[in-house]
């Protein structure tokens, strides 16, 4: 197994948590390669209206991403779970490049194989436009930080 990513399915509330904070993490380093390796290599996503197939894919499109999406910051919370799926909640806060700042608000639904890599992501993901002084994420977490939970709005 040389593929693999723990902590593995069946999920209880520790692992699960432990695997959102893992794609957190990953998320906030903007390195489209590094969050690739948390997918299967012939995962499937739709993210708002696009559909992905794959890692290649998955890295042409979160290069894309964070090259639009500029200081891009995450918070991702556990929704639910079961053995191999899990449900987070999250929002992340970026500019374009003109200087106007969003706050994105979604949903994703995760299926994983085995080896604890995700092999099914669906998203769905609204864009609010925020002042820059409404801001409330200025980098990764901090481990103290680590399973607070996100605000509604």
């Amino acid at each position: 197994m040389t593929d693999a990513r723990p902590p593995f399915p069946p999920f209880d509330l520790a692992s699960a948590t432990q695997k959102v904070q893992a794609a957190e993490d990953a998320w906030n380093s903007r390195d489209p390669h590094r969050v690739s390796l948390a997918y299967t290599e012939d995962s499937v996503w739709r993210n708002r209206s696009q559909f992905l197939h794959g890692r290649a894919e998955i890295v042409e499109f979160l290069t894309a991403k964070w090259e639009r999406e500029l200081d891009y910051v995450l918070r991702k919370s556990l929704w639910a779970f079961t053995d191999d799926h899990i449900a987070v909640r999250f929002q992340y806060e970026w500019h374009d490049a003109e200087s106007n700042w969003f706050r994105s608000y979604g949903n994703e639904l995760w299926e994983f194989d085995e080896n604890g890599l995700m092999r099914r992501r669906e998203a769905s993901i609204n864009d609010v436009p925020i002042s820059e002084s409404d801001r409330r994420y200025f980098a990764a977490r901090t481990p103290e930080e680590h399973g607070r939970e996100i605000p509604l709005q």
